[in-house]
């Protein structure tokens, strides 16, 4: 290598070429070269490696201690709080095929101009070179990737969220094949924080299988590993026979039987995703990133992360007691973007009383009634806020969250959010079917962050913001998956939020009643009701499960208005999902007879019962 010896010790370059990789002194020598850190310091899976980031996050002020053993804050720029879908683009060679839906920039325009942005973009700061395993270590289904950053807090972040991989990286012989993530944080403000964000980017380079990202600090944006990695590996999965998806991995744990069954789920914001994930009495793998792989005719799935990069906001002690004893106890923890008093972090609606002054993601001397330059009132934390913990820490970690084999699927769950058209819980009619629920989930917004409720956000498979591929080869990859598998995991969808004259029809901890039917279905203990939108749960079943698990009397009024099928909404749906699938190329015939048979069904119904809106009763 020709860097000098200055910014690389002899140490350091040992600890590189124990790798034997060339690729890896390669991509060194090209991004130090660049970006010019005054100092490159190389990680291994040392503890001592791992404790010097720690030390070094608080020695540069990216993170603060707090009062509580293992705490810290981190408080990104006041304009870097978030995802930048706007900067965050994939970089597209001659002839790649995208989906329409995507941010691109050609290949050829975008590289010149996020390494022009580069160039020197490190001087006077010190490189981490970082060696992740996504995924369990020694397993089949992982992946490695390598990143190379300038700051500490986001070297940190990766600890807890990551399985370390500088043992893995030796496993590969030489090979090539992982991805590399290159970062930095740019020129820092007062705070800390990024300052140059009209220069911030967020470039995914599917042709090398690395992330490139400038100027930021979040995350969402910093943390290569994390979203954009996920991109990397949807790319790669739907060019080779596995999936990458967007999903939690949970263990659906019945009362007085002894068994443990896996779940996958894709769910929208909004729609219950983490609160699924995290029902009480259940065990949870993982939150957010599944790969999926066919092991002897069976779907295995793996978490490729160990911690939780969660929003904070709403988390309290009644409603998710494991999250709040964990943040309320000593461990290795990082809070981001929340108010911190005296030591102590708070954040909104975490269901006590919150001081009125404090640091926080705005200043720190904020206090209550603070108004930005705009004239908007501070909140006392932001509503992004987040914690990173790992998984292990959680009282419902499952047993199998490092298995090299993963777990298992016997399910996949694909939730919505509307108020007017689907039932609380069905079930596909087969895993194509399954393929088309997930292709067709829509979210509908809430009066309170649109100031119009009920618009529909169309959003396949939970996973629109990440895709890399055509939505035609992602599904077709998709129906490919399961008809390679002799024991396909069943399918099914959920909507928490059906209503009636605004009010919802059901509460919040009903879903473990749906979870558990789910469950039962798997194992063929309840037969089901067939509709034209699938297979529905029978009264009798609903309300045992009912009384079982709340205790509670489920009518058979609540029943009714709950799973009837609403024949002309869907029959709207089926009208919508049409005209966006029309508009996309290549997509799988099969799709749109699915889609035809279902409207069939849909139609048929109306012609037999003469009515818009149908009792489950009526279709025994």
């Amino acid at each position: 290598m020709n860097i000098d010896s200055m910014v690389l010790s002899d140490d350091n370059l040992k600890k590189l070429k124990d790798l034997k990789n060339p690729k890896v002194l390669k991509v060194v020598e090209e991004f130090v070269g660049r970006m010019k850190p005054a100092k490159v310091s190389v990680i291994t899976d040392s503890q001592e490696d791992i404790q010097y980031v720690r030390d070094l996050a608080i020695k540069n002020g990216e993170e603060r201690k707090l009062a509580m053993e293992g705490h810290s804050i981190h408080y990104d720029g006041y304009n870097d709080q978030a995802r930048d879908k706007a900067n965050t683009k994939v970089l597209v060679s001659p002839g790649m095929k995208m989906s329409k839906r995507i941010n691109t920039v050609p290949r050829e325009e975008g590289l010149p101009e996020v390494f022009e942005i580069m160039e020197n973009i490190m001087e006077g700061k010190e490189a981490l070179i970082r060696f992740f395993c996504l995924g369990p270590v020694n397993s089949r289904f992982s992946i490695c990737a390598m990143q190379i950053t300038d700051s500490a807090y986001v070297a940190h972040s990766e600890d807890i969220l990551y399985r370390t991989g500088y043992e893995q990286f030796k496993n590969l012989n030489g090979s090539e094949d992982f991805f590399y993530l290159v970062h930095s944080a740019g020129e820092l403000e007062g705070r800390g924080t990024s300052k140059n964000i009209d220069k911030r980017r967020v470039y995914m380079d599917l042709a090398e299988g690395r992330v490139l990202t400038l100027n930021n600090q979040y995350a969402g944006n910093s943390l290569g590993l994390k979203k954009l990695a996920l991109r990397l590996a949807i790319y790669k999965a739907n060019n080779e026979d596995w999936l990458t998806e967007h999903m939690f991995i949970m263990g659906a744990k019945p009362e007085a039987k002894n068994r443990i069954t896996y779940f996958a789920g894709a769910f929208p914001s909004a729609c219950g995703k983490t609160s699924t994930a995290m029902i009480p009495g259940q065990s949870i793998i993982g939150d957010d990133i599944a790969y999926i792989r066919n092991k002897e005719g069976r779907a295995q799935a793996v978490n490729i992360e160990q911690g939780i990069f969660g929003i904070i906001t709403d988390v309290n002690a009644e409603d998710d007691p494991f999250i709040w004893e964990v943040l309320n106890s000593p461990r290795e923890l990082i809070f981001s973007n929340i108010l911190i008093n005296k030591g102590k972090p708070y954040w909104l609606n975490m269901g006590i009383d919150t001081p009125d002054n404090g640091w926080n993601h705005y200043s720190d001397d904020w206090k209550a009634g603070m108004k930005d330059e705009k004239g908007n009132e501070i909140a006392l934390a932001h509503k992004n806020s987040r914690y990173t913990v790992r998984i292990s820490e959680l009282k419902n970690a499952d047993p199998r969250l490092d298995d090299p084999e993963g777990v298992p699927l016997e399910g996949i769950i694909y939730g919505g959010r509307d108020s007017d058209t689907s039932v609380p819980v069905y079930q596909s009619l087969d895993w194509s079917h399954g393929v088309f629920i997930g292709a067709t989930i829509e979210s509908e917004t809430t009066a309170a962050t649109l100031g119009k409720e009920g618009v529909r956000a169309f959003s396949p498979m939970a996973n629109m913001d990440f895709l890399v591929v055509p939505l035609g080869k992602y599904f077709s990859n998709h129906i490919r998956f399961g008809k390679g598998l002799s024991h396909c995991p069943k399918v099914f969808a959920t909507n928490y939020f059906i209503k009636e004259d605004g009010k919802f029809l059901n509460s919040k901890v009903d879903k473990k009643v749906w979870l558990m039917w789910m469950e039962g279905r798997v194992h063929g203990e309840y037969e089901a009701i067939e509709t034209p939108i699938g297979y529905i749960p029978k009264y009798k079943d609903i309300k045992d499960l009912f009384a079982q698990i709340f205790n509670k009397d489920f009518t058979e009024i609540d029943y009714e208005k709950q799973f009837s099928i609403r024949l002309t909404k869907w029959l709207e749906k089926m009208d919508r999902m049409e005209e966006i699938y029309r508009g996309e190329d290549d997509i799988p015939d099969e799709f749109f007879t699915i889609l035809d048979n279902q409207r069939a069904r849909l139609k048929d119904a109306q012609l037999k019962f003469g009515k818009q809106v149908v009792a489950p009763a009526e279709f025994i």
